[in-house]
């Protein structure tokens, strides 16, 4: 099976460096960092790396067996470091390295009430582990850094049970970045004690999807050590990755997904058996029927947390990735914003995808200047330059201050039949129908449809660019078995889009890295794929009516009854052309995304109590 998250993928005491110089007092006989340009340059070998595997003692007994958990770390060095040579040290844990199982998705149909997938402990014995995937190893090992590859609790060779990132598996996390700091035990395969002798004691984590949400999440306990988190499609709040404003909302392309799967998924630890009951632990607490926030999804909440956040954050996000949605980037960087944690963020046209693809040597060449001033204290300028970078079209890159753009004001916009932008009189009705898609209900725009209702603007007479959290607000009443709402921001205008990234046609590589056997450090080149298409959904957003004051408390609506609504669209980066109309379609299912109730739920909405506000530019 696939999962949204499954990812494919200087001496001690020395800080303060000045790009290209090593620093008088060291001597230059030995072994050194070797900085030029504001970057750690190639010095050591790759293939002549020390590699070992160490078993790091935690502070929990999540599979209830009497004895501390312990993660399986393998770890890749310099060999000069056994000769006295002290390095930092980027960590990837990851549940993946030993591939992984295939559990049922849970009915997106809904007949009575929503139900789970029958499960059963996978039986045979697990996938060998392979840590051939490690965050660029090729290309940080030689630059003078160790890199780890930690598999999470459960999973491969470590000892306890998989949660989705609970916080068992953060502990798992925060006990390796202490054992780098001389704060936590490690054991070799024979019992015998192992310190990390050759580390600085500080740490970065980087990653991409859940192997980007376990830094989010071991940053947000504040553990010593932990300089700089760089976290690719993280996930920073689970609660929105499954769940929007009270309602059961899957990651586009996975529907039935929830929490639990990525605990089955990623059972892979031996004797699989014993975390049976702990799994099965989540699936009332992720409580699937309401949908309503609780105990289970605040633990996985580290968006909230970035108060406690000391670590730097490096972070990215695709506008085409409604898998970890952008929501997950925009609350985290506010969040770090209002805490005055330093940050940079890049923001791509692609889906979820690594940014080493998006834009090749230029994301290397900054993780180099990133990394060696938040690990080795290297004075160059990553921190004073633009804190984003974000790709207007494909290829085409601007710099920002911040994210959104300050600049953009709040627009409130009135409904009148058919109309966006004018406050009307009267009420539109729409009724159900969950079999029908978003794409086919967008389309035909000036005609009317009983299954969904549409709002123009007029034809924008100058570019139009929509930056930050679009707002809506609906006077309505619902009567049916469906307790969604949806709202949808769609451009409409006949323009050549981005259609797809996928490889290179005739198929193309690059390569990074030093020393590499083989071609582990070649990547197939992917490109931007186009074509003209009439209208864009631009960005969309979901609320359960019963949970109309609070995501944590549902309330049942009466049929017939006018109540307000108010929910946030995904936050969005969008330019609308002179000539383009901005179209709001409002459904009850949201066929992609929300669970399917029976047909027939009918929406009534009142307009003259209903708008959409936009934060607009120009």
């Amino acid at each position: 099976m696939r999962l949204s998250l499954l990812t494919v993928t200087a001496f001690a005491g020395i800080t303060g460096l000045a790009a290209g110089v090593t620093p008088a007092f060291a001597d230059t006989a030995r072994p050194h960092i070797v900085v030029k340009d504001g970057k750690t340059q190639p010095t050591f070998s790759f293939k002549d790396a020390v590699r070992e595997k160490v078993f790091v003692e935690t502070n929990v007994d999540s599979d209830h067996d009497g004895k501390r958990d312990r993660v399986s770390v393998f770890v890749t060095r310099p060999k000069e470091t056994n000769g006295g040579l002290k390095v930092a040290s980027i960590l990837e844990g990851s549940p993946y390295y030993a591939g992984t199982q295939d559990p049922p998705y849970h009915p997106a149909d809904v007949t009575d009430y929503p139900r789970l997938a029958p499960w059963a402990v996978p039986p045979g014995p697990p996938a060998p582990v392979s840590y051939s995937r490690v965050y660029y190893d090729n290309y940080f090992v030689s630059r003078g850094y160790a890199v780890l590859a930690a598999d999470t609790l459960g999973t491969g060779d470590s000892d306890g049970c998989p949660t989705a990132v609970g916080p068992n598996e953060t502990d798992g996390m925060t006990s390796v970045i202490k054992w780098l700091t001389g704060k936590a035990t490690a054991y070799d395969a024979h019992g015998k004690k192992i310190k990390a002798n050759w580390s600085t004691g500080d740490v970065g984590m980087a990653g991409k999807s859940y192997d980007g949400t376990l830094p989010l999440a071991a940053a947000a306990t504040g553990v010593k050590g932990l300089k700089t988190v760089v976290s690719v499609s993280g996930v920073s709040n689970w609660y929105d990755e499954y769940r929007a404003n009270g309602g059961v909302v899957a990651p586009d392309g996975w529907e039935g997904e929830d929490l639990d799967l990525h605990a089955k998924a990623v059972l892979t630890r031996k004797n699989l058996a014993v975390c049976e009951k702990v799994i099965r632990d989540l699936e009332p607490k992720m409580d699937r029927v309401t949908g309503d926030y609780n105990r289970t999804w605040d633990e996985r909440n580290f968006a909230k947390s970035a108060p406690h956040f000391k670590a730097s954050v490096f972070m990215t996000s695709g506008l085409a990735d409604w898998n970890v949605k952008p929501v997950q980037m925009s609350l985290l960087w506010n969040g770090l914003k209002k805490a005055g944690v330093a940050r940079k963020l890049w923001i791509h046209q692609a889906a979820h995808d690594e940014p080493l693809d998006v834009r090749q040597g230029a994301w290397l060449e900054s993780l180099n200047l990133w990394f060696a001033h938040e690990l080795y204290g290297v004075r160059n300028d990553i921190t004073k330059q633009p804190k984003v970078d974000l790709e207007r079209t494909p290829g085409q890159w601007e710099t920002h201050k911040d994210w959104p753009d300050p600049s953009a004001r709040p627009v409130k916009l009135g409904l009148s039949p058919g109309t966006l932008g004018q406050r009307g009189h009267g009420t539109d009705t729409l009724v159900d129908d969950p079999s029908r898609k978003a794409e086919d209900l967008a389309a035909g725009q000036d005609k009317p449809d009983p299954n969904r209702l549409m709002y123009l603007s007029p034809k924008l007479t100058k570019a139009t660019k929509l930056s930050g959290t679009a707002q809506i607000r609906l006077r309505a009443s619902v009567d049916g078995k469906s307790p969604y709402l949806s709202a949808l921001l769609i451009d409409y205008g006949a323009d050549e889009r981005v259609s797809g990234f996928a490889p290179a046609s005739p198929p193309q590589k690059w390569c990074y890295g030093d020393s590499i056997p083989g071609d582990e450090g070649c990547r197939t080149v992917r490109k931007y794929s186009t074509a003209v298409t009439p209208f864009k959904i631009v960005t969309r957003g979901w609320t359960d009516v019963r949970n109309r004051h609070s995501i944590s408390v549902t309330e049942p609506v009466k049929a017939g009854k006018d109540y307000t609504f108010s929910w946030p669209m995904q936050p969005y980066d969008y330019v609308f052309k002179p000539g383009h109309r901005i179209g709001l379609m409002l459904l009850a299912t949201d066929h992609a995304y929300t669970l399917r109730y029976p047909a027939g739920t009918k929406v009534a909405v009142d307009l003259r109590g209903s708008t959409l506000t936009l934060p607009l530019t120009g």
